[in-house]
């Protein structure tokens, strides 16, 4: 049974700020239910050891690292059979806010020097100086905030294997060279093949460089980080190591996203019987204060309001839709002068919009459940979750042609009509989008057409038990090289 550290700076339901908490809770589940021995590493954040003490967690181990003290807790993460390990260090981790971010906004000042202890506690850990009494053979990375566990581990001999995994190379873990001198990182790794970046630190270079695997979320986006449009300057290490970089499309939990047994939705429903959908949509424009009118499709939006996720071209494309009596709901957070508009936009279409600023996971629930058409005009997207949700839901997707979103939505324009599932829009424009929105808004007084879409969206395979089978293979090619000694 392979031994694997999933090292995560955020898991669902202990804290989330996007989708690497659902693939960190999903993922490891699926991988414990194939047979792998997998425990997720975790900061020791307010609300995980929260849930710790309150439940049957327990210290396993306490010691040094660095100038800290660090003490290891151990529970399982709720609703699974995953051991969960929290590195509780109140100094580094227990802050209120988000993981990276104080309540302001702010990123936290010495964020480097929290996840560099995360980093050398995870190594500790794999290399058995954290008395735990359990080595991993394989530490499967996620994101900036862990890459730094492969540069550690890079110089020593018999070491675990790494996977690190890209979920939004946008993010990159970029400081400066004073802090590279803080963390006591050795000079040789400040050069441009190495930790340097624009004279600057990059955390997210050191597990691209250095870790046995890469993984990204979807194939589209593993193609399209290797190019300058999407691998922000980083494209041309990515093409250098292109023979170890794997696109897995991301799956989804469909305990918790299964319109059949949704415990957040007021009636349930499924593919065989859509007839409950209906009811979602009626109780949705209720609970909302929308108009109870019918004939035209209920958008529905979920997501940060920032510009890659597209917001402002949604924004430009709103009051023509609404002028046409369409409704929409949305759910999300971000740039203060996109809420801004969007409350605009609500006082001014009363009963046709509603707008949400914040995030709720049961109304996101409701929202996929009752809405017709989801909108994802994202500018880029290494995979996209809420894409798959809606179909799983049988609410068709309208999104833009790029990332994961290409490889799990299926216009009528491009494949089989038996295929088809969604709507694409190719540029990332106004235009694009209003047109997309159209085709959909005009098929969806098709019912016959419009519930084939439905049938084909319900009908795939969005769970992780497929995907969990390719990480093995990558985890045995990453062994493999290892103890081969490359």
């Amino acid at each position: 049974m392979t031994r694997v550290l999933f090292a995560t700076s955020e898991v669902f339901p202990l804290v989330k700020t996007g989708g690497l908490a659902d693939v960190s809770a999903s993922l490891p589940d699926a991988l414990c239910r194939s047979g792998i021995d997998v425990k997720i590493l975790l900061p020791g954040y307010p609300a995980a050891m929260a849930a710790v003490r309150d439940g049957d967690g327990e210290r396993i181990a306490r010691f040094s690292a660095g100038f800290h003290r660090v003490e290891l807790w151990q529970t399982r993460l709720p609703g699974t059979a995953v051991p969960l390990w929290l590195v509780d260090c109140p100094e580094m981790f227990d802050r209120p806010g988000s993981p990276y971010q104080d309540s302001e906004g702010a990123d936290w000042w010495d964020n480097a020097h929290r996840y560099h202890l995360f980093a050398r506690v995870a190594c500790m850990i794999a290399l058995g100086e954290a008395g735990v009494g359990w080595l991993p053979e394989l530490i499967h990375c996620n994101d900036w905030q862990t890459g730094l566990i492969p540069v550690l581990l890079d110089p020593i001999p018999n070491r675990p294997a790494t996977v690190f995994t890209i979920h939004n190379l946008s993010y990159q873990g970029l400081f400066s060279h004073e802090t590279f001198r803080a963390l006591g990182l050795p000079d040789h790794l400040w050069r441009f093949d190495r930790l340097e970046f624009y004279d600057q630190l990059s955390f997210i270079k050191g597990g691209l460089g250095f870790a046995d695997q890469l993984t990204t979320v979807s194939p589209s986006y593993a193609r399209e980080i290797q190019s300058p449009a999407f691998g922000y300057s980083l494209d041309g290490l990515l093409r250098f190591r292109q023979n170890v970089l794997t696109g897995v499309l991301n799956g989804i939990d469909t305990r918790h996203w299964n319109p059949a047994s949704d415990e957040h939705i007021p009636a349930r429903y499924s593919q065989g019987d859509l007839a409950n959908k209906g009811s979602c949509r009626k109780w949705l424009k209720k609970e909302l204060g929308l108009e109870a009118t019918d004939g035209q499709p209920l958008l529905g939006f979920i997501g940060r309001l920032v510009e890659q996720k597209g917001i402002d071209l949604l924004l430009q494309v709103l009051p023509t839709a609404l002028a046409q009596g369409m409704q929409a709901v949305i759910l999300g957070s971000g740039q203060h002068s996109y809420e801004q508009e969007l409350l605009a936009l609500a006082a001014r279409f009363p009963g046709r919009i509603a707008v949400t600023l914040g995030y709720d996971e049961g109304l996101a629930h409701r929202i996929t459940a009752g809405a017709d058409i989801f909108v994802m005009p994202s500018r880029f997207e290494p995979c996209g979750l809420n894409q798959m949700y809606s179909l799983c839901y049988g609410t068709v997707p309208v999104v833009h042609r790029v990332g994961g979103l290409q490889d799990t939505v299926f216009d009528p324009r491009d494949v089989d009509p038996e295929e088809a599932n969604g709507f694409c829009f190719d540029a990332p424009s106004p235009e694009g989008l209003a047109q997309a929105i159209q085709r959909a808004a005009t098929l969806f007084r098709d019912r016959r057409a419009w519930r084939k879409l439905q049938d084909h969206g319900m009908a795939a395979d969005y769970s992780w038990q497929q995907r969990a089978q390719t990480y093995e293979g990558i985890y045995r090619t990453a062994l493999a090289g290892v103890r081969a000694g490359r």
